[in-house]
């Protein structure tokens, strides 16, 4: 099993964990402002403390230039991030996080579909079964 914090599962969970409590507090959080200011203001919170965690680790520094490729995907990630940032608060602005939040982790039958069709990834019949459960799970959830 090694290291813990090695392990991609570890990272992933504990991801779920913080995504499950960012529902819960960007619920109470937008509840008296605009949802964009709301995400707006999050967002401060995230650079500050990501730019702490960058710099006490060390790896602020740059071994090399950054290459194109990666700065063009890495844009494009940003500009996913803030669009979906700002439906998400908006949807937790009008809707219940319980219904709000599954409808979000669609997300996760998109990356499978995506996955497969621009990045060439291989799933298998129960993966796609699975695929079809979350998105079922999600649907029954929200509706």
């Amino acid at each position: 099993m090694g290291n813990l914090l090695d392990q991609y599962w570890f990272w992933a969970l504990l991801a779920a964990v913080f995504a499950a409590l960012t529902a819960i507090f960007a619920k109470v959080g937008v509840t008296e402002l605009h949802p964009d200011y709301a995400t707006f203001l999050r967002t401060i919170v995230v650079l500050v403390v990501l730019g702490l965690i960058v710099a006490g680790t060390g790896v602020w520094r740059i071994s090399g230039p950054v290459p194109l490729r990666s700065w063009i995907f890495l844009i494009l990630s940003g500009l996913g991030t803030g669009a979906s940032w700002l439906a998400y608060f908006r949807a937790m602005k009008l809707g219940d996080a319980a219904r709000v939040a599954p409808l979000d982790k669609l997300s996760i039958v998109l990356v499978a579909i995506f996955g497969v069709l621009f990045l060439g990834e291989k799933l298998s019949a129960i993966n796609w079964v699975g695929v079809a459960l979350i998105a079922a799970g999600a649907l029954l959830v929200a509706f």
